[in-house]
């Protein structure tokens, strides 16, 4: 006999199994996808701060550091919102965001475990902003891990070619 708590959350774990992702891939493709809008309809920034990039991406052009961060940013959110090639999509964007973590939003300076804290922050006080990246870091880590779930083209074509 289950117990009366078992009973109750059956219907949310069935829900789960279907859809937990979900809300995980609509935020990050509305959030990347708006970031790719912008450096389409935007001019290009990413020689100012060129330097600051990690190996190998500070030793491509900035043009195409720029090309490759925008088109990354309109094409892998597409592919979260349909579930196909989730997880190499969640990769593409976590490399991405770690880039970004390096060049834009890491403290410049800072010399304490307490400072590098402060950074913390989704505004820039003068320690960096890495609160909002590193939310979208952690957030891909499940999709990344577990791919897209049942409600996913991914799983249809499994399912379809399995």
């Amino acid at each position: 006999m289950q117990s009366p708590l078992a009973t109750t959350l059956r219907p949310l774990d069935r829900l789960g199994a279907w859809g937990a992702d979900i809300p995980l891939r609509l935020f990050l493709a509305w959030e990347f996808l708006e970031s790719g809008l912008e450096k389409w309809n935007g001019e290009n920034w990413f020689a100012q701060i060129h330097d600051a990039f990690p190996f190998p991406f500070d030793r491509l052009p900035a043009n195409l550091d720029w090309q490759v961060s925008m088109w990354a940013e309109l094409i892998a959110p597409a592919l979260l919102l349909l579930g196909l090639g989730t997880r190499f999509a969640s990769a593409v964007l976590m490399v991405l965001t770690v880039v970004a973590i390096a060049a834009v939003h890491w403290p410049a300076h800072w010399s304490s475990l307490g400072e590098l804290a402060m950074g913390y922050s989704i505004s820039d006080n003068g320690f960096g902003n890495y609160k909002l990246p590193l939310i979208y870091l952690v957030a891909l880590v499940p999709l990344l891990l577990k791919g897209a779930g049942r409600l996913s083209l991914d799983a249809l074509l499994r399912r379809r070619f399995a």
